[in-house]
């Protein structure tokens, strides 16, 4: 099979990588790069689990190939802490009780900070409608919904 050199911006950082040209984003976030936030879930595009950043809009990094990220610049769920903190929206998870197994956060994480990138004062309807691609078995996504509204009002968006 054949490989491609690739540049891609990952958390701040460039990251050069020759990849195989099925393997897929997550693939090369988890097993190149050692990002293991991003979770590997249904791997058919489904669940959300592995949802990061993909130049500021959420993407599905199963169903991304490692070569259509070439130039782009990525965050995943790592990327959101700064100086050794928590961001508020991960701190907001952890005092709403928005997170139990774990799993699903790091996609919830993603696609509520793209959230309030774009509406730093959203409804609950906003929120709920941001998160639809994002499943979660544990939580009743009640708690989920409260953190991300209380991050909101912390000061607007990420």
């Amino acid at each position: 099979m054949s490989t491609h050199s690739i540049a891609v911006t990952v958390n701040g950082v460039v990251e050069h990588a020759d990849v195989p040209a099925n393997q897929t984003l997550l693939q090369l976030l988890r097993d190149k790069l050692a990002l293991t936030g991003t979770k590997d879930g249904c791997g058919a595009g489904e669940c959300g689990a592995c949802t990061v950043l993909m130049d500021g809009e959420p993407v599905n990094a199963c169903m991304v190939l490692a070569v259509e990220a070439d130039g782009a610049v990525i965050v995943t769920v790592e990327g959101l802490a700064s100086d050794g903190g928590l961001d508020r929206l991960q701190q907001a998870f952890i005092e709403e009780g928005g997170v139990q197994c774990g799993f699903c956060t790091p996609g919830m994480l993603i696609s509520a900070h793209a959230l309030l990138a774009r509406n730093p004062d959203p409804t609950e309807g906003e929120v709920r409608e941001a998160l639809v691609g994002n499943l979660c078995r544990c939580t009743g996504y009640v708690r989920i919904v409260r953190a991300v509204l209380r991050a909101a009002g912390a000061g607007g968006g990420p």
